[in-house]
This record gives structure tokens, C-alpha cells and sequence, in this order.
């Protein structure tokens, strides 16, 4: 159990760090650059979003995700 949370842990940071380095993106974008899952993805996600860190907006059939 406390591997999974690790490795959900650390996707959130590099989702982070991308976010950091490249501003606003969509999870489709965020995904393809950081090669991961769509679970891991969103599991990162919800794990920023948890902790306040980014803003999650619905635009169209998808999304935009920027740092607080």
C-alpha cells in the first residue's frame, strides 16, 4: 500500500514541476509529456487537487489544469 501512495506521491510532483515549467495545460498534454497512465494521471490530479494546488476548470468536453 505504501508504494502506491509513493508513486502517486511522485507523479503528483512531476505533474507539479510541469505545470511549474509550462504553465496551464490540458491532462491530455500533461499525460503525453510525462508518459503516464490515465490512472496515474488522474490519481495525481486529484492528490494536487487535495492539497489545494491546482485549479481544475471545465472547458468543452475536457479540462484545464494551472497552480493555484
Amino acid at each position: 500500500m505504501a508504494d502506491m501512495i509513493d508513486r502517486v506521491g511522485f507523479a503528483a510532483g512531476e505533474v507539479w514541476n510541469y505545470l511549474l515549467e509550462n504553465g496551464e495545460s490540458s491532462p491530455i498534454k500533461i499525460k503525453a509529456n510525462l508518459g503516464l497512465s490515465n490512472t496515474m494521471l488522474y490519481l495525481a490530479l486529484g492528490w494536487l487537487a487535495r492539497e489545494n494546488k491546482v485549479n481544475i476548470v471545465q472547458q468543452d468536453y475536457s479540462y484545464r489544469i494551472s497552480l493555484k
